[in-house]
């Protein structure tokens, strides 16, 4: 997909090679089950999940999978993330090892439980 933004995840996801679909394929069912009621996008010209706001966003990198489950995702997680690289909002996971679903789907449910808090407490406000 060089050159040019996906306007769907199944584009992003056909613009790579097959081991690498594979993975993002498997992100995307785990995010998926995690968060039934989300929304796909495309955001940063990477897939995300959209529910009241942006859940996570992943994305395919030539040595990693970029996974962004927000700041607080990584905050709340950081013990578990702490074996990969990784940043205030992201974590890489290497293509090299297998891809820790599990981690993955308590991310994502932990972010739609911090989503839905928010979006509660604004409409609260309203």
């Amino acid at each position: 997909m060089k050159g040019s933004i996906a306007s769907s995840i199944d584009e992003y996801i056909a613009g790579f090679p097959n081991d690498i679909q594979k993975r993002l394929k498997d992100i995307r069912a785990t995010v998926r089950k995690a968060a039934p009621e989300a929304e796909e996008a495309i955001k940063y010209a990477m897939p995300t999940f959209v529910l009241n706001g942006n859940l996570v966003h992943f994305a395919a990198f030539k040595n990693h999978i970029g996974f962004y489950p927000t700041p607080n995702g990584i905050e709340s997680f950081k013990k578990e993330l702490s074996a990969y690289k990784g940043a205030k909002g992201s974590v890489q996971f290497p293509l090299d090892q297998p891809l820790p679903l599990g981690l993955i789907e308590r991310i994502v449910k932990y972010r739609v439980a911090k989503n839905s808090e928010l979006a509660k407490s604004k409409k609260k406000k309203a």
